[in-house]
């Protein structure tokens, strides 16, 4: 059309003078124009219609075509089907169970589990118990790291580990293959083994009983003490099911020097876990107490993983926790004068890690106007690094309502280590500790100038480092009143 207009101007300038052939030649491109429009016209049309030949008439019918969509109306987002998991914050689950973590699908009832510290019910965006956010309202990401949530779980955790360590054993000393030096064995078979870098003991038939090697194999436990253990929790159905057991011995007991049992049984190929308690006598040696729990131990455990476990005792009262929560406890029973670790099943990682023993705690306070300083030992670390484990903050949080209730009071936090390594390793390693403790309380809430990290090594041990329970004493943790 533009190329009709330029050449007719062109023409004007050309032949001005013959108006009769211009005039002619002006009706014929507005014709060409006309046509031009109306070709256009026609072929928009024929987009909207398609031509169908109909027999009976023999022609072509113009039949309206379907417009076509938008690319944007076409391919409309899908809605996110499927379960957030409440343990992991995996989202799209189909099945009954998450294909991240394994953790069960929740019911249907809008309500979720906190993932920190088992709080059923949760219907907001934090749980009410612990503060936890909602794990899956932002995706995977949103839901609280592993540590994060062991964290918060000791966070409620009562457990307080004993003062004074009279035994451990962490086997990282003992050979693989051979049965661990400082135990006896009262049935079975069992060796050193290791699993993802943590050596422990495992048993090599279908059940074995054993117990801590003591200068009185008869009785060895004082009326306050704390018991702590680790058992590897697998996530393969493949791997069997086991029933691990804390025999309670002595020999006031009138039923077979028993006093009670306390029984942790994981099934993984239905889920199936379960901690029973039976027979724990009464003091009267005559009545009993029975019971189990199953709702809260599924709720805090940690598969594919190691899980820790405590037992506390007072005199005549037993607590018993499960990675910090407290899981079951009996008011008045028989004090035990010994204890036997028993297992039996088929379960390929039947066997018992960082077992530890120590006598009954002393209050905080007590300790701090008694002495000028605390001394701990339930403030504990990754091997040969400055990670603070999650059960330490059960001791950490212990420290901090004392600081909290006590504003003018200030410390100086010291780091010990045995005489394992190198002095300077030592030394070094100590003051990280140190240092991660003190900003453990800081990022608690307690002000920075009311804290001093100092590190000792190995400079200043309570006992000869001779012996493993020597070395355990000497590895702590000390407050000094400033």
């Amino acid at each position: 059309m533009r190329k009709i207009i330029l050449f007719i101007a062109a023409l004007v300038l050309v032949v001005p003078a013959n108006a009769q052939f211009f005039n002619r030649l002006v009706d014929a491109a507005k014709q060409s124009a006309e046509n031009a429009v109306e070709r256009q016209v026609e072929q928009k049309i024929e987009e909207g219609v398609e031509k169908i030949f109909n027999p009976e008439t023999g022609e072509y019918e113009e039949v309206k075509r379907e417009e076509p969509q938008e690319a944007a109306e076409q391919v409309k987002p899908q809605k996110q089907q499927g379960w957030t998991c409440p343990q992991c914050g995996a989202q799209g689950q189909t099945g009954k169970f998450c294909t991240e973590c394994g953790a069960k699908k929740p019911e249907g009832d809008g309500s979720w589990t906190c993932p920190a510290c088992g709080a059923k019910g949760q219907k907001g965006k934090f749980c009410t118990e612990c503060g936890a956010k909602k794990p899956g309202a932002e995706g995977a990401q949103s839901a609280q790291p592993a540590k994060k949530v062991a964290e918060s779980a000791y966070a409620k955790s009562d457990f307080v580990r004993g003062d004074e360590v009279f035994f451990e054993d962490d086997f990282a000393n003992e050979q693989m293959g051979e049965f661990p030096s400082k135990w006896d064995m009262n049935e079975g078979s069992a060796e050193v083994a290791s699993l993802n870098g943590q050596k422990y003991m495992l048993g090599t038939e279908w059940s074995y009983n054993v117990e801590p090697l003591m200068k009185n194999q008869k009785s060895w436990l004082p009326d306050q003490f704390t018991l702590e253990f680790d058992l590897y929790i697998s996530d393969d159905a493949e791997d069997g099911e086991a029933t691990w057991h804390l025999f309670l011995m002595s020999s006031k007991s009138s039923w077979n020097e028993t006093v009670g049992d306390i029984d942790f049984w994981w099934r993984a190929y239905d889920e199936g876990t379960i901690i029973r308690y039976g027979s724990m006598r009464k003091p009267d040696n005559n009545n009993t107490v029975d019971g189990e729990e199953e709702a809260l131990v599924r709720n805090v455990l940690k598969k594919g993983d190691w899980n820790h476990f405590a037992l506390s005792f007072n005199k005549r009262a037993l607590k018993f926790y499960m990675n910090g929560m407290r899981v079951f406890q009996i008011p008045s029973m028989m004090a035990p004068e010994k204890i036997q670790f028993y297992c039996e099943g088929d379960y390929k990682y039947r066997g018992y890690a960082n077992v530890i023993l120590a006598k009954g705690a002393v209050p905080l306070y007590n300790r701090l106007a008694t002495d000028g300083k605390i001394i701990t030992y339930g403030i504990t670390f990754d091997i040969g690094k400055a990670t603070i484990k999650p059960e330490s903050m059960t001791e950490i949080n212990r420290i901090f309502d004392l600081m909290q209730k006590n504003p003018d009071l200030k410390f100086e936090v010291q780091g010990h280590t045995d005489n394992t390594g190198t002095v300077a390793g030592n030394q070094k390693l100590s003051e990280q500790r140190a240092q991660a403790i003190v900003a453990k309380l800081v990022e608690m809430g307690i002000a920075a100038n009311r804290l001093t990290a100092v590190g000792k090594g190995q400079s200043a041990p309570l006992t000869d480092n001779s012996t493993e329970e020597g070395r355990a004493k000497n590895r702590r943790v000390e407050f000094i009143k400033k």
